[in-house]
């Protein structure tokens, strides 16, 4: 019960305080101080309390689709595994429903940039559903390779590595810098995308909401958060100890979280982001690093060198 009231808790701030450490260490890298590190939850306040303006051309799929999407995430990172890898819902196979809840949430996204009747707006849904087909399998990959290994199909169990051989060593290895790489993209990051831009050219996530305002933009940005906390998330249930009681892991979850978001920050800070012809060729590594994965499963042999 305790697991669960942190998992909450955590689900309604961590998010936000994930992007603020992102903005604080660019600030710093440019020779800035930066904004507070809430700075993001009180941008979503002051979006919830504004008004919203909507087109003529706009349906009711545009109306509710925020809302949709916000809505799937959440019910995803509810299946997640968390504090001490407790599930507030659980069942055998709940990491599929999980995905495909994401993958419902993406959709109502670029059902509602397409309903504006936008040419702009269509350009950058299109890249995003592009995306969204290169990296999506490497997470099933990845996903079955560790049912195959472990035998277990509830999320939490699935990601409870052993702490010694070889196969957990390259689970964990390739597991961490898959989900990192999905944190950046997921999140609408730089070097895949850039939250600040405001270029026709290089817009992706940033030009299918232009046309949303006041709480529908807030649920967005605020499911952009929870997915990048998603991921955050089955890094630490790859690279903490199994044995970690709730009250440690209360500490622990959230120093993983930030450290993905730091090591975030510096990724920003330090590289360009990537013309869009060569950003299908970077997330190709996801696939790649699933692949690598797998292999190292049928090497093992179900991770007995």
């Amino acid at each position: 019960m305790v697991a669960h009231m942190l998992n909450i808790l955590f689900l309604l701030f961590l998010p936000f305080l994930m992007l603020g450490v992102m903005s604080r260490i660019k600030a710093l890298a440019g020779g800035r101080k930066g904004p507070p590190l809430l700075q993001p939850f009180f941008d979503m306040l002051k979006l919830l309390r504004k008004g919203a303006v909507v087109s003529r051309v706009t349906s009711w799929v545009f109306t509710v689709a925020p809302s949709l999407a916000l809505a799937a995430t959440l019910t995803a990172l509810l299946l997640a595994p968390g504090v001490g890898r407790a599930q507030v819902i659980s069942f055998d196979g709940d990491i599929v429903l999980c995905l495909y809840l994401l993958g419902l949430a993406k959709f109502f996204q670029l059902i509602s940039a397409l309903d504006t009747g936008s040419a702009f707006e269509g350009m950058g849904a299109g890249r995003e559903a592009l995306f969204s087909v290169i990296v999506e399998p490497s997470l099933f990959l990845f996903a079955g390779t560790l049912a195959l290994v472990s035998g277990a199909t509830s999320f939490g169990a699935l990601f409870t590595l052993a702490q010694s051989g070889a196969w957990p060593a390259v689970a964990a290895t390739t597991g961490t810098l898959l989900f990192f790489l999905l944190m950046l993209t997921e999140g609408c990051r730089i070097p895949v995308d850039d939250p600040n831009t405001h270029l026709e050219l290089t817009m992706i996530h940033e030009v299918m909401i232009l046309d949303n305002a006041g709480p529908d933009l807030a649920f967005l940005q605020y499911a952009a958060a929870l997915k990048m906390y998603l991921f955050a998330l089955l890094t630490a249930a790859l690279v903490l100890p199994v044995d970690l009681s709730p009250l440690p892991a209360a500490f622990a979850l959230p120093a993983v979280a930030l450290l993905c978001a730091a090591l975030a920050g510096i990724v920003e800070s330090l590289v360009a982001r990537f013309r869009i012809s060569h950003v299908p060729q970077f997330l190709f590594l996801t696939v790649a690093l699933a692949l690598i994965a797998l292999a190292a499963s049928v090497y093992f042999r179900g991770g007995v060198a």
